[in-house]
């Protein structure tokens, strides 16, 4: 063999030899990542409808939530987590895309056919994209209560026993007792505390001071509260499921409101009853180590969807407005913020910001007043029993604010001291210093947010 044939032979022995590690790296590596997503974690998000942190596990009285406050012991209790928008359908959308409503042009209530900015996708396609199968209902309700559409089916089916062996799942669950009216079969509140063989005790219950204490009052809050009850036992139901297959060690279980509680002043209202939810997140093996019992820090629920996508093991886009709750990326908020705009026929335009200690409104339509659409009006039994007391001259001052013509352009509350948000220091010059920093932080924020709500309201 000639010098010339020895080293082409040299050189093809050689190239084989790289080509078969190039080979062993590749399939290590995807044997790697094959590994990486049996292990992704699966995770069951569980949203109760209309509820603020009326739980026993956090310190409410005259509720008896037994499967939530064992959930609370086993994870983490949030004490300051809050919506983005006090409604279903704005709050929802901001977090199944992990960005502000105000910022997609989701903000307000049933109003349909938005298409999503490019950049923009839901979470259940991010987790598609790495492997998980997106489950909605799972034997529960289905709801999604979306403004925008896509193309590509948001879930992959109906419950998470459809996906393939092994595959990691998602699952949103609705739960629906707490609503006011729904399922209509259920009798609504009246009808759930008819069935139920341990109704809430009337005089048990506790008001806050806004509202009148009368039996119509006390009634309607206790029926509220059995609504729970009847959530936290479908909650025990889920957990009982994952423990009968064998998966309660490898799902993170996410428990919270999808807005505040659907009374007077909580619901539709930027007050802490229609944005503070209650957040419970029970963290799996590896995971584990983060269940702290309690964390006092303020959370945004944006915040829980990039700590989905970030246990999930998915890439955080950019645009996600959101942050971990936990791992590398978790980043301390001083504050949060919230917007209303339509809900169903009443536009009203308002904005806040919130710290620990202080709570900053604005209103760009005080001459609103507290003005309640329809459906409010309609279907809140506290609301003529209000007005009859009102118009008997029985209303407190404070229970007043309910009735009020007009509203302040702004409010600023102490919310430490003053937790139902009644006394407004809006005007008070010891708070001048308070009020500008608040002012500033949320200025900054519709500007950075490029508010989609308020850039409509000036072109009207």
């Amino acid at each position: 063999m000639n010098t010339r044939n020895r080293w082409s032979m040299k050189l093809w022995n050689f190239g084989m030899i790289v080509l078969s590690l190039t080979c062993l790296q590749m399939t290590s590596e995807v044997s790697a990542d094959d590994g990486a997503a049996s292990k992704r974690p699966n995770i069951i998000w569980i949203m109760a409808e209309d509820i603020s942190t009326e739980l026993a596990c956090y310190g409410h009285p005259a509720v008896d939530t037994p499967n939530l406050d064992r959930l609370a012991k086993q994870g983490t209790k949030y004490e300051n987590a809050f919506c983005t928008a006090p409604s279903c359908t704005p709050s929802r959308n901001a977090m199944i895309t992990g960005v502000y409503q105000t910022r997609t042009d989701t903000q307000d209530q049933r109003r349909g056919g938005v298409v999503l900015p490019d950049a923009i996708k839901p979470i259940p396609h991010l987790l598609q994209d790495v492997g998980y199968f997106a489950a909605l209902g799972c034997g529960y309700n289905k709801k999604t209560d979306l403004n925008f559409t896509t193309q590509k089916p948001l879930f992959d089916g109906k419950d998470w026993k459809e996906r393939e062996p092994d595959q990691p799942f998602f699952a949103q669950i609705t739960l629906y007792s707490s609503h006011r009216l729904e399922p209509h079969w259920s009798g609504g509140w009246a009808g759930i505390r008819k069935r139920s063989t341990d109704p809430v005790d009337v005089s048990k219950v506790e008001l806050p001071p806004y509202l009148p204490d009368t039996p119509i009052t006390r009634l309607d809050w206790a029926e509220y509260l059995d609504s729970i009850e009847l959530v936290d036992s479908q909650v025990g139901e889920i957990l009982q499921r994952l423990e009968d297959e064998g998966i309660a060690d490898d799902t993170v279980v996410i428990f919270c409101g999808d807005n505040g509680r659907c009374h007077l002043r909580g619901k539709c209202w930027l007050y802490d009853g229609g944005l503070k939810v209650p957040l419970i997140i029970r963290w799996p093996e590896p995971l584990a180590e983060e269940n702290v019992a309690v964390q006092e820090d303020l959370v945004s629920m944006i915040d829980v969807s990039a700590t989905v996508l970030s246990v999930a093991g998915v890439e955080l886009p950019e645009v996600l407005d959101g942050r971990p709750l936990i791992g590398s990326q978790a980043k301390q908020r001083s504050e949060i913020f919230a917007a209303r705009d339509l809900v169903d026929e009443v536009m009203d335009h308002i904005r806040c910001v919130r710290t620990k200690q202080y709570k900053y409104i604005r209103n760009y339509t005080p001459e609103n007043g507290y003005r309640e659409c329809k459906y409010v009006c309609n279907h809140r039994p506290m609301w003529p029993e209000i007005q009859r007391l009102a118009s008997e001259g029985k209303l407190t001052e404070t229970q007043q604010l309910l009735l009020k013509e007009r509203k302040p352009v702004e409010e600023l509350y102490d919310v430490v001291a003053d937790p139902h948000e009644i006394h407004n220091l809006a005007g008070n010059a010891d708070y001048a210093a308070t009020i500008k920093d608040l002012r500033g932080r949320l200025d900054q924020w519709l500007k950075d947010t490029d508010d989609r709500g308020l850039a409509a309201m000036k072109q009207s």
